[in-house]
Formats: C-alpha cells, sequence, structure tokens
C-alpha cells in the first residue's frame, strides 16, 4: 500500500516528523468526520488505515511529538449536533489493528508476556467484524431505556426511539441472570439484499442513494424522523456490553450465549478458540466463508476469552490490549487512468485526483482516486494512459496501488503543474518548514486572494465544527461571492442588508431567506474556541482551538497575544509555546497568519460583528486549581492521557514544557530536562504517589 509520503520514517527529521504529523492529525480528524458524522466518507477504509499507521510510526519514533490532537488520542468523533448528547458509562473504544499472521502471532506473544503465561495457550474468541454502525442499548432491570451512537467514544448521540424501531433489539430482555444495568453493545447493519432493494426503491424515487451498506445503515439510523428508521430493514448484532452492576458472565463466550440468551442475535460465525493456531484457522475460515455471507464483514476479531485475564490486561491509549481487529486485504481492480486534475484546499494545498474509466470494485463503481502529492505521481511514474490497480476496502474512493507496467504505457511522463488553475494563475510552491526541510505539500501562493481558496475558507467557516450556519452550503456561498455579496467571513453577518436582493433570487423564497438569516443572526454569539477554529489558520485544528481558548480565556486576550506572536515577541511566543501541545508548527501558522495585514483586517472585522464568549472556566474548588502542571518521565499508576484529563477535570492547565509559569511538575522515572529545569526554577516537583495525595485520588 502507498503511504501518503514515500520517505521511510527512520529517514526524517524532527521537523520533518513534526509537520506530517500535524498534517495527518487534521486529515485523519476529517475523515473520522465524514465517516462517523456525515456517512460520507471520501477515502477507502486500506487508505485510512495507511495514514493511521503512518501516524503510529512517527509517534513510535519521535514519541515526545505525539500530539493532544492525534489520532491515536482519540476514537471516532464528536457527535453532529442534531442529536442530544449521551454520555456512556462506559467508554467504547476501538481496537488496535493486526493485518497479517505476523500481526496475530505478536499479539498473541504480547497476551502471555503480559500475563506471565510462558507457553501456556491462551483461549480466545473470534468474531467476524460486521462493517456498520456501532451502538449502545441501556437496558435497567431489563427495559431498554436510551440508545446511542458511539460519537468520540466518551460521548455519542441519543438515538433511542431510532433504535426502538428495529425488530432484533429487544425492548425488554428475556431469560434470566442479567444485571439490573447493563449497556449491551453492537452493531446496526443492512444485509446485502436489503441494501441493494433499498437503493433500488430509493433512485426510483429520486432520493438518495448510498455506496455501501455500511452508509446506507449509518445514514438510516440517524435520521431526526424515526419512521424513516422505521422504515429501512436495519439489523443488530450484540457481542459486547460497557457499564454493568453486576458481573454475569466469566468468559467473552458465556457472555455471547447470555445475550443470545436474552434475545439478542450474535453472529453465528462467532467460534471459540485455543492459542495462535486457533486464532490463524479461524481468520482462514471465515476470510473463505465472507464471499458466501448475507451481510459485509471487513475482517475478524480476537478477544482474550476468559474476562478476569481482560481485567489485567487493561487498556493502552485508546484500546485494549486483550482484542484486536485483523482487517481483510483491500479489493483491488484493474482499469485506465483518463486524466488527472488538480484540486485547491482552504490552505492552498493542491491535491492531485485521478480520473478513471469506470470499474468496479467490491460492489461500487469507482471513478476518482486521490493521488496524494506529486511525489506520489513521480514514485508510481504513473502517467495518463496507464493501466493501474486499484485498492479499495468497503468505501467510496480508492488508492492506486501501482501501474501495470508489462501493458502499453501512457506516452508522456506527467509534469505537475507550475501555476494554480485558478483565473489568478499564481505560481505553486513547495512547502517548506520553518527549519527549510521541504514537505511533501504543494500550495497555491495566492492566499485569500484565490478564488479556490476564498470559497474553501468559507465553507469551512460555516462547516459544522466552526460557526455551523445551516443553510449557507457551497451551491449559496458560490451565488453569493459571484455576485460580490460575500468576500469575507464577517459579510456574512452583513447578509440581512441583502433581504431584497436575496428575495429577487431563484429558488430563495421568503421562508427560505428568513430561515438562512435567523441560523446567521444565531451564530453571532459563539464560543472561542470555535471562532478561532473558523478562523481556519492552517495547523489549528478543532483540539488545537480548544486548547488555546482555555490558555488565554478571552477574545481580546487571544487577539491581543497573536499579534505580538506574529511580531516575534519572545515572551508571547513562549506563553504559547508553553500551551499543552502548540509546537513549532502552530507557533509559525500563527505568526505568519497574524503578519498579514490583510489576515488582522478581516479577523478584526469579523470580531466586530461578533460577540465572543469567553473559554469555559475550570474548576476553582481544588488543591490544583489554576496551577499549571507539568508531568515528565514515566507514569506508573496512570497513563499521561489520564494524568493530563484528572489535572485539566480539577482545573489545572497542563503545560507540555517547564517555564517560569509552571507550579507544579509531577515526575515519574526517566525525567530528564524537565525535571532539572523546573530545579534550576525553583519549581516544586511532586512524584506520581504525592500528586494522587494532592488531588485525592
Amino acid at each position: 500500500m502507498a503511504e501518503t509520503s514515500p520517505k521511510p520514517v527512520d529517514d526524517l527529521t524532527e521537523a520533518q516528523a513534526l509537520q506530517e504529523l500535524t498534517t495527518l492529525a487534521d486529515e485523519i480528524a476529517a475523515h473520522d468526520i465524514r465517516y462517523h458524522q456525515q456517512d460520507a466518507p471520501t477515502i477507502s477504509d486500506a487508505e485510512y488505515d495507511a495514514l493511521k499507521r503512518r501516524n503510529s510510526e512517527l509517534e513510535t519514533r519521535f514519541p515526545h511529538l505525539v500530539r493532544e490532537n492525534s489520532p491515536s488520542q482519540r476514537v471516532g468523533a464528536a457527535r453532529a449536533e442534531q442529536f442530544a448528547p449521551v454520555e456512556h458509562g462506559v467508554p467504547m473504544l476501538s481496537l488496535d489493528n493486526a493485518f497479517s499472521d505476523e500481526d496475530a502471532a505478536e499479539f498473541d506473544a504480547r497476551v502471555r508476556r503480559f500475563l506471565r503465561l510462558g507457553e501456556e495457550p491462551v483461549a480466545y474468541t473470534v468474531e467476524p467484524k460486521i462493517d456498520g454502525l456501532s451502538a449502545s442499548l441501556r437496558y435497567e432491570k431489563g427495559v431498554l431505556v436510551q440508545g446511542a451512537t458511539r460519537g468520540d467514544g466518551r460521548v455519542g448521540e441519543d438515538v433511542t426511539e431510532n433504535l426502538r424501531t428495529l425488530s432484533e433489539i429487544p425492548k425488554r430482555l428475556g431469560g434470566s441472570g442479567w444485571p439490573d444495568v447493563i449497556e449491551v453493545r453492537g452493531e446496526v447493519y443492512l444485509g446485502h439484499d436489503e441494501f441493494t432493494a433499498m437503493n433500488a426503491a430509493a433512485e426510483i424515487a429520486g432520493q438518495r442513494t448510498y455506496a455501501n451498506p455500511r452508509n446506507a445503515a449509518a445514514g438510516s439510523l440517524r435520521q431526526i424522523d424515526p419512521r424513516i428508521t422505521a422504515a429501512r430493514p436495519l439489523r443488530f448484532f450484540a457481542y459486547a456490553w460497557g457499564l454493568l452492576s453486576g458481573p454475569f458472565a466469566q468468559t467473552q463466550w458465556d457472555a455471547l450465549q447470555a445475550l443470545k440468551a436474552w434475545g439478542f442475535k450474535t453472529t453465528p460465525q462467532s467460534r471459540r478458540v485455543e492459542g495462535l493456531g486457533g486464532l490463524l484457522e479461524a481468520y482462514s475460515a471465515m476470510e473463505t466463508e465472507r464471499p458466501k455471507l448475507a451481510f459485509d464483514i471487513d475482517g475478524v476479531v480476537y478477544k482474550v476469552d476468559r474476562l478476569d485475564w481482560q481485567q489485567r490486561l487493561g487498556f493502552v491509549s485508546r484500546a485494549p490490549r486483550w482484542g484486536v481487529a485483523r482487517k481483510f486485504p483491500a479489493e483491488q481492480a484493474r482499469t485506465v487512468l483518463e486524466a488527472i486534475d488538480v484540486q485547491v484546499g482552504r490552505t492552498g494545498a493542491i491535491t492531485p485526483v485521478a480520473r478513471l474509466k469506470p470499474v468496479t470494485v467490491g460492489g461500487v463503481v469507482v471513478v476518482n482516486a486521490t493521488l496524494h502529492n506529486a511525489d506520489e505521481i513521480a514514485r508510481l511514474d504513473i502517467r495518463i494512459g496507464d493501466t493501474v490497480i486499484l485498492q479499495r476496502a468497503g468505501d467510496v474512493i480508492p488508492q492506486i496501488v501501482s501501474v501495470v507496467t508489462d501493458e502499453t504505457r501512457g506516452p508522456e511522463h506527467y509534469a505537475f503543474p507550475t501555476h494554480c488553475p485558478c483565473p489568478l494563475h499564481t505560481e505553486i510552491m513547495r512547502e517548506t518548514t520553518a527549519s527549510g526541510a521541504e514537505t511533501v505539500v504543494r500550495r497555491c501562493s495566492g492566499e485569500f486572494a484565490c478564488p479556490f481558496q476564498k470559497l474553501a475558507h468559507l465553507r469551512h467557516f460555516v462547516s459544522r465544527r466552526a460557526f455551523d450556519i445551516e443553510g449557507l452550503g457551497e451551491k449559496q456561498l458560490t451565488l453569493f461571492t459571484e455576485r460580490g455579496w460575500i468576500a469575507t467571513p464577517a459579510d456574512i453577518f452583513r447578509l440581512k442588508d441583502k433581504r431584497g436582493e436575496l428575495l429577487e433570487t431563484d429558488r430563495f423564497g421568503e421562508t427560505s431567506v428568513g430561515n438562512l438569516l435567523d441560523n446567521i443572526e444565531a451564530r453571532r454569539t459563539i464560543p472561542l474556541d470555535r471562532f478561532i477554529y473558523g478562523l481556519g489558520i492552517r495547523h489549528i485544528g478543532e483540539t488545537t482551538a480548544t486548547v488555546m481558548a482555555r490558555g488565554y480565556g478571552t477574545a481580546r486576550e487571544f487577539l491581543s497575544a497573536m499579534d505580538k506572536v506574529a511580531d516575534r515577541d519572545p515572551s508571547a511566543i513562549d506563553e504559547l509555546d508553553a500551551l499543552d501541545q502548540i509546537g513549532e508548527a502552530v507557533i509559525e501558522a500563527a505568526a505568519a497568519y497574524f503578519a498579514e495585514d490583510h489576515n488582522r483586517r478581516l479577523v478584526q472585522d469579523l470580531y466586530d460583528q461578533l460577540t465572543v464568549q469567553d473559554a469555559e472556566q475550570p474548576k476553582q474548588d481544588t488543591a490544583v486549581a489554576g496551577k499549571t502542571v507539568v508531568f515528565t518521565g514515566a507514569l506508573e499508576k496512570l497513563t499521561r492521557d489520564e494524568a493530563k484529563a484528572q489535572a485539566e477535570r480539577l482545573g489545572a492547565k497542563v503545560s507540555g514544557s517547564v517555564s517560569k509559569k509552571t507550579d507544579l511538575v509531577v515526575a515519574g522515572p526517566g525525567a530528564g530536562s524537565k525535571l532539572k529545569t523546573a530545579a534550576e526554577l525553583g519549581i516544586q516537583v511532586l512524584t506520581e504517589d504525592e500528586w494522587l495525595a494532592l488531588v485525592g485520588a
């Protein structure tokens, strides 16, 4: 599988790794939103897995560069705001992936090493990995009281009434032995026949059709009107549980039998096996059986069978040690590359897109594939007219794996464009890091003057995670920019002055214009983190915006600090650098953005149109409230993420570096330069046990 960057991880400098990790964090976060919230992924599972693997390889080599918004630190995506939030009693975490027999052998070896079993074989359950939408069902005294999607793993979407419409979800548990409170977890899915029939009926009715059963299942469950969900042939397999008021089984296998006895359907292909040999044999058997199944699976799940061993194994980062998902190889097909177009992103990044002779891969007709960047095109030596091999694993846009060189090649090597396709025809520049190292990214130098970037900036500004202005999509933005009504984000809030002209526009009536203007007015008051994120500053994603909002507190403090950062004020840069997980890439991006007079005027104009709410204040009644804490070294009772989350819950601010503003340093074994700096500055240093005693944990 081709990687986003062809350069081996071992050959990267620290600056190059930081640049790539920053890009990967934003790219994977965007794909998570499309997959988990919008049910409209734009890359294949295999391509997504490759991005995650690349991120993991970089973080393994450069552990000190792991960012707060790293894909390794989160699960899924935040809930969509049209649904009420549901906080899971126990987080719905994801599984690490395995892709080979060697990965399976390493998983088995890790389990035995951790449990100190020597050569003693471990019993496992092996379950098919259903390609659907995860859901959690809360039962109290046997009665279904709430249902939710996974969301970001901690908070999901309340889809209780929608889930009640599924015939395979019992409203009241049967049998006996169930705990008074239990969260039953499983997968909502569509069978192949049901998916085909549903898409055919939708096409006849002129309604939305779906690319595959997973998207259809997710889109059907996440309907505002439960009657629409009820009309869709959704199904449900149960395979796990979350919060429990008491135990109900001693093994994973016995738990599956209990779920079945209570009225749930479980996957009949699941089996209990012994040792590595059993894992490999079960995988091979399920891979053979896969084409005959009535529903989609994209791999198998290995789980340690004994539940007491699962508890001992526990979790690492955001995944359990006792389970792993082994993915099937991606499906492949051949086709012809007919053209290469380039797309201009919000930050001017130029992305080449392959236009293909239509080909069916895994039941989906594919016509486009991403080519990532100019270096990837050169690595593949791909030419227009080449026969290429595509790879996909259940989603829409696949990746080009290779060129078939033993067939007739395209006549000319592809020349990557030197100028933007926008009307300004501005030069395309290869990006460099702050240290001067070249990256794989090429950008249009036109910035906001480039029409493509302007439109992309505006799309970002009104997007759900930024200002979330409903009714102002790409078509409306394109029309309004063409007519000169919108040139900057602040102009959106002046659209009320265009009511008469809006009413004279085709497809705009009194109701639609009124709704649009009401939605815009509702966003004049905006939280500080959304304000920062909405500016579209390179490298400042949603998580980084939240960190900055908490760090500065108010919009005035944020804007004043950014002006000083742009002017290269050392104390302002140190203050920004001290915020947790803020590094050189963010500092340089913020400085470059606010150093541009046009951007400063744009932000001030926008700020004058708004009421920006102060960041949520931390707790004030704890022993560490208001203090700046740095964790360093190897913590033994908490993971680093758990320690940071604990400190923030108690009102502390967690920093990644020690400075004069640091109040406490919590040092574990292996603490190095940060501990030395703390001693030089006379900052109080605590052991992990002393920290836990201080916070009463």
